[in-house]
């Protein structure tokens, strides 16, 4: 029962699942208990359930002050978890495992929560009785082992079976997952797995869960692809312009355009960054300046005054026309514009109406009346700076602080906004 380098089925090809599972069962009983094992379990295995004897895990009962997530911050995590865009292509890719209604596909975050899952109602009401329900915590810590946590934790494909799952009600079930990376930052951004009744164990399932895992990272790498040629194509002209050492980047730091700068294709940003100056280790002192979708980023020391000034951005929020509202965001370097959505149309003004910043709850009062609806804002808000980063801060949420901000509204203030029902831009129509 030795691990090898790739993905490893629980079972061999050929082998009885059933005589397998009477196996697993004695190594299991006996592992638990003290006694002697007539074999020993798989690596994988044995490393997890050593990890989660340390942590006290009751095998009996798993870890149940685990609580579910509510409908809203269930909502959060999946527009937060990186996983969103390719949610359709993991479900084709393993479309033909659950079709036959034996088999759940489960899609979590690099928590173990589970964010999406689908299969037949059978399978679904199954996995109802054991917990395995959307917005449950599947971390190893806290279900013990099973294809999702121990994925997560030990960075590869796993197939887990019957008795080797940690939690002994677990034992009816055989599950196969693989953790999903995020290719521009190399970080797990959670797991796809694929669950159903021991009966249906096959060697072949693990093999393709992983394939499919590293399919999705491939998309991810073509939608960061996709990204940095947008912002190529914003600030490729602005750094021409400027006939200085720069560079423009995204939000983590990888570089889409460079001016009398070296090559390089990524570079290490400061956390919480804004507007302004700062240190970087392999450029020195920087001015940072806001790009959609990323920074212009100007070494300091090629300033002709040595000082950035940092306050000569312009922000202006046109909301003439309900149909097509624009921001356009101005500097010393170029401008550019973004059309937002009804909704962050409805955010910006009331942004740039109150300059000092709005929390979560006051914005949910302000877009819904409701202040309990502060997940849904922290919602929209990430979809927001993910557009304008650098425009945006947060705690509170507020516009640069440091730019000149301008709203141009209808002349006729009963037209603004025209469509929105939400209570401040009501009142300010009146």
């Amino acid at each position: 029962m030795t691990q090898s380098t790739g993905p490893e089925p629980a079972l061999a090809a050929g082998e009885d699942p059933r005589r397998y599972a009477q196996i697993l069962t004695a190594v299991y009983d006996a592992t638990m208990t003290g006694g002697k094992s007539p074999a020993r379990p798989r690596e994988v295995i044995g490393d997890s359930w050593r990890r989660l004897q340390t942590l006290g895990i009751d095998p009996e009962l798993g870890n149940p002050a685990e609580t579910q997530m509510d409908v809203s911050d269930l909502e959060l995590s999946r527009r937060e978890s990186g996983l969103f865009d390719i949610l359709d292509d993991l479900a084709r890719g393993l479309e033909s495992v659950v079709q036959d209604g034996d088999n759940i596909l489960v899609v979590a975050d690099r928590h173990g929560r589970v964010l999406w899952r689908s299969g037949s109602t059978s399978v679904l009401d199954r996995a109802d009785d054991l917990g395995f329900v959307e917005g449950a915590n599947w971390a190893e810590d806290s279900v013990g082992t099973n294809a999702i946590g121990t994925a997560l934790v030990s960075r590869r494909a796993v197939q887990i079976f019957s008795a080797e799952h940690y939690v002994r009600s677990h034992h009816s079930w055989t599950c196969a997952g693989a953790p999903i990376r995020d290719p521009r930052t190399g970080q797990v951004l959670g797991a796809i797995d694929v669950s159903g009744p021991a009966k249906t164990v096959h060697p072949t399932t693990i093999a393709l869960v992983d394939a499919v895992a590293r399919l999705a990272e491939s998309q991810l790498r073509e939608l960061h692809r996709s990204t940095l040629d947008r912002l190529r194509s914003v600030a490729a002209p602005m750094l021409a312009r400027l006939q200085s050492p720069a560079l423009a980047v995204d939000a983590n730091g990888w570089v889409a355009a460079v001016e009398s700068v070296a090559l390089r294709n990524r570079i290490l940003l400061p956390e919480d960054l804004a507007t302004g100056r700062f240190w970087l280790p392999t450029l020195g002192v920087c001015d940072f300046e806001p790009l959609p979708g990323g920074w212009l980023v100007r070494p300091a020391s090629t300033m002709d005054s040595g000082v950035a000034d940092v306050g000569s951005t312009r922000i202006r929020i046109d909301l003439r026309d309900s149909q097509k509202p624009r921001i356009e965001v101005r500097s010393e370097v170029g401008e550019w514009t973004h059309e937002p959505t009804p909704r962050h149309a409805e955010i910006l003004y009331l942004l740039a109406t109150h300059r000092q910043g709005r929390t979560a709850s006051q914005m949910a009062a302000d877009l819904f009346g409701d202040d309990g609806r502060a997940i849904t804002v922290r919602a929209e808000m990430s979809r927001l700076r993910k557009h304008l980063a650098g425009i945006i801060s947060t705690q509170p949420y507020r516009l640069d602080e440091s730019a000149t901000v301008e709203v141009i509204t209808p002349s006729d203030m009963r037209r603004l906004l025209p469509h929105s029902s939400a209570p401040a831009i009501r009142a300010a129509r009146g």
